[in-house]
């Protein structure tokens, strides 16, 4: 497993397989990743079989049409983010809105599979379970899968999206985002994880279960344990 920052909002991409050599899939290219990932698979000899969406945010999804379609491969992604490929700007502030607005290329891929909650999909001889998360956006997902053999040797990673960070969680107040559905996410998605989780997250650094279940504000307001209310959650686009 591989993991680099795109060039815009830091955003995480990553490139799972079994090992060197193998079919991969690659989750959330944002913008200004594809030399970078091109140079991952290079360098790894990995073969994508599909991309793996955790929200439909653009910096999520800039880079997926190019990556599915110079190789032929499907997109998946929650049927309420799909609307968000062919046009991100349904889920922009304002501000966003003339940031990116007429400036930048939307396109869905010719191939998109949706996500159901509770799936597992096998790809790529990877067996990914997915749980449906919103709160960030309506149709965030967790990708969960088997650790063994990552450079952490986890019992279970999890690909989390703008759903948590490390010490924080995903902004809710653009269009699709939703505090009290975040909150039930957390409840009743996050932390019924086991401890030695190892979280990957949309931004910023890797964490796991039992250091957020210790420390994110979020999760101890969520657990009834404790602290503070937190403050309004500003992290993603």
């Amino acid at each position: 497993m591989a993991g680099f920052p795109a060039d815009a909002f830091g955003t995480n991409c990553y490139v799972v397989a079994t090992g060197p050599g193998e079919q991969c899939v690659v989750v959330d290219p944002g913008i200004g990743v594809l030399d970078r990932l091109d140079a991952v698979l290079a360098e790894h000899r990995l073969h994508p079989a599909a991309v793996l969406l955790t929200h439909g945010h653009l910096d999520h999804t800039f880079s997926v049409a190019p990556v599915c379609g110079a190789r032929g491969i499907p997109a998946y992604v929650h049927p309420d983010d799909r609307e968000l490929l062919a046009d991100p700007s349904k889920a922009l502030s304002m501000d966003l809105t003339e940031l990116f607005g007429g400036r930048l290329p939307y396109a869905e891929p010719d191939d998109v599979a949706e996500l159901t909650d509770g799936a597992t999909l096998s790809l790529a001889g990877l067996e990914i379970t997915v749980d449906h998360a919103p709160g960030h956006t309506g149709g965030s997902v967790l990708f969960r899968l088997p650790g063994a053999g990552s450079p952490w040797e986890a019992e279970q990673i999890c690909l989390s999206g703008d759903v948590l960070f490390a010490g924080s969680i995903g902004r809710t107040d653009l269009p699709g985002g939703s505090m009290p559905r975040m909150l039930s996410s957390l409840r009743d998605k996050v932390l019924p994880l086991a401890d030695d989780t190892v979280v990957l997250p949309g931004h910023g650094p890797a964490t796991t279960i039992g250091r957020e279940r210790a420390t994110n504000p979020y999760l101890v307001e969520v657990a009834g344990t404790g602290g503070a209310r937190p403050a309004a959650p500003t992290r993603g686009l």
